[in-house]
């Protein structure tokens, strides 16, 4: 799965780098997001078809949920392979695709049986990226729509399979806009639901701190050195 992640860019660099239309949304940058927050995501809008930046809610909720609390956890994550068999993910998947902007992301490697290390995944060359993602909007009982997301998964690569046996989907540049574009007699662009290139990544160990939601600065995402005897 992909439960944390880290987005150094701030409003400018993400308007600038996905091509959108400028945003009033203030975007500063965040080392340590977690699920129920509100963060940039890329998407289409529908009546212009230009790409825009909107804030969505990490955790997608379905649009027929009557009741919040009745629902439990959102899902964060959708699983590629069955985002055409499930009847959660069918519609958003073909209708309502987005981009999630990002810098790395956060997975935890079991050392021992009380022991999780958290590891960074990123660029090599420390290029934002995207997450591939589907988004749905639901209307909460006050009749205010509330737009969220989940980040896809799919299997590992090399890289990211030495920690976990999921990652997330990362698209390449030259894919944004085929992910996008939501043509009604066109099928989902489901061959890029892929492993990442690992010779195109890095990954690193970082603070133990990056589990507490309320830890985020710049330095959790920085290189941290294993204890001994911890490999």
């Amino acid at each position: 799965m992909c439960g944390r992640y880290v987005r150094r860019s701030d409003k400018q660099r993400i308007v600038d780098y996905f091509h959108t239309g400028a945003t009033v949304f203030d975007i500063p940058p965040s080392y340590n997001i977690a699920p129920t927050t509100f963060q940039p995501v890329i998407r289409l809008d529908c009546d212009t078809g230009e790409r825009e930046v909107a804030m969505m809610r990490w955790g997608l909720i379905p649009a027929w949920c009557k009741d919040l609390k009745l629902l439990g956890r959102t899902a964060i994550n959708a699983k590629a392979e069955s985002l055409m068999e499930k009847p959660m993910w069918r519609h958003p998947f073909k209708k309502r695709r987005c981009l999630i902007p990002a810098d790395a992301y956060y997975e935890w490697k079991m050392i021992d049986p009380k022991t999780k290390q958290p590891f960074a995944f990123a660029m090599k060359d420390d290029a934002t990226f995207a997450f591939a993602g589907v988004w749905e909007r639901w209307i909460a009982p006050d009749n205010q729509p509330v737009d969220s997301f989940a980040i896809i998964t799919t299997d590992p690569n090399e890289l990211a399979a030495t920690v976990h046996n999921r990652m997330p989907v990362i698209l390449e540049p030259q894919d944004y806009t085929r992910w996008l574009t939501r043509a009604d007699d066109e099928q989902p662009p489901v061959d890029l639901l892929r492993p990442y290139d690992a010779d195109a990544m890095k990954a690193w160990t970082v603070d133990p701190r990056v589990g507490n939601v309320r830890n985020n600065e710049p330095e959790l995402s920085a290189e941290w050195e294993l204890p001994p005897n911890s490999e």
